[in-house]
């Protein structure tokens, strides 16, 4: 398992200003995810970690949801520089 592996498309200045967005709580929950995926390959029988995937996967669907209703300007570059989705179209 490889630990920093994860690019990070927010600067560090946006990081300290805008801790409570939407984008950075997706980019936050993503990494989360990428982590906790990574983690359960090794560990298959992990029961805890996969409830808790599922649970962050829960909010982030939630909040890409809120995204595309309000900003599908935003939505849809967040996706792209994340690469976690299909675009989704209206």
């Amino acid at each position: 398992m490889t630990k920093n592996s994860f690019i990070s498309v927010i600067s560090p200045e946006e990081k300290k200003e805008n801790r409570g967005s939407v984008e950075f709580q997706v980019f936050c929950f993503t990494n989360k995810i990428r982590r906790l995926t990574s983690h359960l390959e090794l560990h298959k029988k992990d029961y805890s970690s996969q409830r808790g995937l599922r649970k962050i996967l829960g909010k982030r669907q939630r909040l890409l949801a809120y995204l595309s209703k309000k900003n599908g300007v935003h939505y849809k570059e967040l996706i792209r520089q994340l690469n976690i989705r299909e675009l989704k179209t209206r």
